[in-house]
C-alpha cells in the first residue's frame, strides 16, 4: 500500500510527495480511510508511529473544499513542544495548500496571536490554558469548526488538563468529527472520549507496551556514581543524537553543565527557560548543533527527532507511561533505538512492572573498567543546590535576568 491509493485533494498529494512519504505505517494505513469517511477515532498507537499525519492529511484534503480565513479545525495538544511539531508537520504536508496554521500557547506574547488570528487561519494547533483565555476574552472564533482534534490524551489527563479540556468542549459546535490519539488508555481518558465522541472507531497499533524497535538495558549503579558512568558510557558508545532525562529541572541544568565541561555538545531543556529559549534549543537538538539533549518530562512528548540513537534514563521514571514515552523518543518510523536506564536499589519495583510490561527480563549490564566502589565525597556537591539567598523587596524587570545571560538556549560545550 502506498500514499496514492488514499486519494488525496491533488495539491495535498503534492504536498505528500515532496515530503517524500511513500508506504504508510499501520496506522496510518487503518485510521487515514476511516477518517476521511467522516467517523470518530480513537487512536491508540506507541509513539513514532506517524500519528500525527493520521489527522494532518486528511484535514487538509477536507478543508480544501469549503470556507477560508476562519477556524474549521482545532488540534489540541498538551506541550507547547508538540505543537509546534504538529504545526510543522501541517506546514510540511501542506505546503501546496494555501491553508493556514496558527499556534496558540503560553509563555509567548498574547497579542501576536490575536493579530495571526485575525489576518485569518483555518487550522489552529493550541495547548489548553492558553486557548481558554483567548476564549474567554472571546480574541478566537471557534463557532466554524468542523473537526477537532485531542492529541497526546493521556499526557493532557497526566498533566492536570482535563478540567480545561472540558471547558473547551463548550465552546465548540456539537455537530463536528472528533479525533482523540493517546498512546495509552486510562480510565478518565476512556471516560472522556465516551463524553466527546459520537460512536467512535477504534484504531489499536501496539500499544501493550514499548516499541519494539528499542533495546533495553539497565545499569545498576549508586546515585553518587551516575555521572561517572554517563560519562564512560558515551565515550565507549558509537552514537547519533542522544536524549538524557533527569527527575528534576535542577538536575538536569547541573548535568548539562557536566556533559560541558567534558567537551560534549549538550544542552538542558526544563520547564524555567523562557519560550523563546525552550525552542532555540530544540531547533538545536534537531539540527545537529547540540549531540546532547537533557530534559525532563517536560520534553516526554514534544520531541521529534528522528536521528536519536539512544535514551539514556539518568533517573529511572516514576510510572510505566513515563517511561514508553521516554523511550518512544528513540525506535522511530522503524529504526531501531537503545534505551539504557541507570537503577539503584530503589527502583526495584519500577524494573520489575517494566519487565511485565515487556514480558521478558531485561539485560543488567556493567562497563568493563569503571569503578562502580568508588566512595562518595563526604558531602556530595554534585547536584547540591545553592544556598537559598534572602528575599529583597525590589521591583526588577521580567526580562532583566536574560539581558545578562543573553536569549539562546543553555549551551554547554563543543566536541
Amino acid at each position: 500500500m502506498e500514499f496514492n491509493t488514499f486519494d488525496f485533494h491533488h495539491q495535498v498529494a503534492a504536498g505528500v510527495k515532496a515530503a517524500r512519504y511513500v508506504t504508510p505505517t499501520p496506522i496510518q494505513a487503518q485510521a487515514i480511510p476511516l477518517v476521511m469517511q467522516g467517523h470518530d477515532i480513537v487512536g491508540l498507537a506507541q509513539t513514532g508511529t506517524g500519528k500525527t499525519a493520521v489527522f494532518v492529511l486528511p484535514i487538509l484534503h477536507r478543508l480544501m473544499q469549503g470556507g477560508r480565513r476562519h477556524v474549521r479545525a482545532l488540534v489540541i495538544a498538551p506541550t507547547r513542544e508538540l505543537a509546534e511539531q504538529i504545526h510543522e508537520a501541517i506546514g510540511t504536508l501542506g505546503c501546496r495548500t494555501g491553508l493556514k496554521s496558527v499556534t496558540v500557547y503560553g509563555g509567548v506574547g498574547f497579542n501576536p496571536q490575536v493579530d495571526k488570528l485575525k489576518r485569518g487561519a483555518e487550522i489552529v494547533v493550541a495547548c489548553p490554558g492558553r486557548l481558554l483565555d483567548h476564549l474567554n476574552r472571546g480574541t478566537i472564533d471557534l463557532s466554524h469548526l468542523e473537526v477537532l482534534v485531542l492529541d497526546e490524551s493521556d499526557r493532557m489527563f497526566d498533566m492536570g488538563f482535563l478540567p480545561d479540556i472540558r471547558k473547551i468542549i463548550k465552546h465548540v459546535p456539537a455537530k463536528r468529527q472528533t479525533l482523540l490519539f493517546s498512546a495509552t488508555m486510562p480510565d478518565d481518558i476512556l471516560h472522556l472520549a465516551h463524553e466527546v465522541l459520537k460512536a467512535p472507531v477504534t484504531v489499536q497499533v501496539n500499544t501493550t507496551g514499548p516499541a519494539s524497535t528499542v533495546s533495553h538495558m539497565l545499569y545498576p549503579v549508586e546515585q553518587h556514581r551516575k555521572t561517572a558512568l554517563l560519562l564512560e558510557l558515551l565515550r565507549h558508545t558509537d552514537t547519533e543524537s542522544v536524549l538524557i532525562f533527569t527527575r528534576t529541572k535542577h538536575r538536569a541544568k547541573r548535568l548539562g553543565e557536566q556533559l560541558g565541561k567534558a567537551a560534549y555538545r549538550a544542552a538542558s531543556l526544563q520547564g524555567n527557560l523562557s519560550q523563546a529559549r525552550r525552542q532555540a534549543v530544540m531547533n538545536g537538538f534537531r539540527n545537529g548543533t547540540f549531540q546532547i539533549l537533557v530534559a525532563t518530562d517536560v520534553a516526554a512528548r514534544g520531541i521529534d527527532v528522528t536521528q536519536i540513537s539512544h535514551v539514556i534514563n539518568y533517573d529511572m521514571p516514576d510510572t510505566i507511561d513515563a517511561y514508553t514515552h521516554r523511550i518512544g523518543r528513540t525506535g522511530r518510523m522503524a529504526k531501531t533505538g537503545d534505551a539504557f536506564t541507570f537503577i539503584t536499589s530503589e527502583d526495584e519495583d519500577m524494573v520489575r512492572s517494566i519487565e511485565r510490561v515487556l514480558r521478558a527480563k531485561v539485560k543488567r549490564c556493567t562497563l568493563n573498567g569503571f569503578d562502580y566502589k568508588k566512595a562518595a565525597a563526604s558531602r556530595d556537591t554534585e547536584f547540591a543546590r545553592p544556598p537559598r539567598q534572602p528575599q529583597r523587596r525590589i521591583e526588577r524587570k521580567k526580562t532583566e535576568p536574560f539581558k545578562a545571560h543573553g536569549e539562546g538556549p543553555q549551551v554547554f560545550g563543543h566536541r
